[in-house]
């Protein structure tokens, strides 16, 4: 700090210990963005998705402090005549920077789009950060709020007001090779009234079904659609011989 200052100008060595914005309301901009993104990566890292709490804190407290560079890092430079900034540029320049990260988060696997909702969960975060930087904590904590609105109470109201249609669901099971399980699996759905749309499955040979039994398992993703109730498919097929475990996929598993 003191070679810093000895070969600064005189009139800006009084400039580098001026602690003018950086005090509390300062310090309250990047708290508010701490804890809303932490809340909102909360929830994604309860999901087990690829951007969890540790990603969407960052994001949105990179955002904040940008923010509060942009507004107050300036003010020694500033003097309202021949030198004039915007602290909305680097706004701008969040909004556009952060689709790099989103655009890393979603991926196309065989005609399906997954990583969409985590990718705007990152860019929400963003926003959030980008108002508690800006002082607008307020808003920043209704953004929040509308967030989990969406998030948790979004699918209930899809799922009724959809009843009466053919709804596509997701089955993760794993049975046990070579005992014609699958066809058994395709049968039962089929009698329940589920179409099966798309069948996927995965050897893993180092999951054998019993120590005394050479007989690997097979991972099986069944996306069938139907009007039916997929719970009581799922316990269907866990009644069935060969089937190890069964576990029915969120509606928006695909997507997020």
């Amino acid at each position: 700090m003191r070679a810093v200052e000895a070969l600064a100008p005189p009139e800006v060595r009084t400039n580098l210990l001026d602690l003018s914005g950086q005090g509390w309301p300062q310090v309250v901009a990047l708290l508010s963005a701490l804890l809303l993104c932490s809340l909102i990566g909360l929830e994604r890292e309860l999901r087990q998705k690829s951007a969890g709490l540790r990603t969407h804190t960052l994001v949105g407290l990179g955002a904040a402090l940008f923010m509060v560079v942009s507004k107050y890092g300036f003010g020694d430079v500033v003097n309202g005549e021949t030198v004039l900034l915007d602290p909305s540029r680097v706004a701008a320049q969040i909004v556009s920077g952060i689709g790099f990260i989103g655009a890393g988060l979603i991926f196309v696997r065989r005609d399906s789009v997954k990583g969409l909702t985590t990718a705007a969960a990152v860019w929400l975060s963003a926003a959030v950060g980008t108002a508690c930087g800006a002082g607008l904590w307020v808003v920043g904590a209704f953004v929040t709020a509308a967030h989990f609105v969406v998030t948790y109470g979004y699918p209930p109201l899809i799922r009724w007001l959809s009843r009466s249609a053919p709804v596509s669901s997701l089955l993760r099971m794993s049975y046990e090779d070579g005992r014609g399980v699958l066809r058994s699996v395709l049968a039962l759905a089929t009698r329940q009234g589920f179409a099966v749309h798309e069948v996927r499955t995965e050897r893993r040979a180092d999951d054998r079904v019993d120590d005394r039994v050479d007989r690997p398992a097979i991972d099986l993703v069944l996306r069938v659609r139907g009007r039916g109730d997929v719970n009581d498919l799922a316990v269907a097929l866990s009644e069935t011989d060969g089937v190890l475990r069964v576990h029915v996929g969120e509606a928006d598993d695909e997507e997020e």
